[in-house]
């Protein structure tokens, strides 16, 4: 995803009704499933729970785009492992460009 307009937020809503924004990092497909990559937006970076959200991307029947939590650990692991690739190498790209 590029930064060149700024930052992409959605908020989600919880189970409990509760609200969260959060800004998207980045997005990816990966065995024919589309994954994103969060932070919190409002929440500090000193706060322990602050880190990187991966949810799955689903269609409702009306075609609307929900998210999902990744309940499978080894899904969850190779989702992460397939984001830090991807922000990795965004960042290599960076540091060549600049060379």
């Amino acid at each position: 995803m590029s930064d060149e307009f700024g930052s992409d937020f959605v908020t989600i809503v919880d189970d409990e009704g509760q609200e969260f924004e959060l800004e998207v990092i980045e997005s990816m497909d990966y065995n024919g499933k589309t994954y994103m990559s969060f932070l919190p937006a409002d929440m500090s970076e000193d706060d322990p729970d602050y880190g990187f959200i991966r949810l799955r991307v689903v269609e409702d029947e009306n075609g609307d785009e929900l998210f999902e939590s990744i309940d499978d650990e080894q899904e969850l692991q190779d989702v992460y492992e397939r984001f830090m690739a991807l922000l990795y190498d965004d960042e290599d790209e960076e540091d060549d460009a600049e060379s």
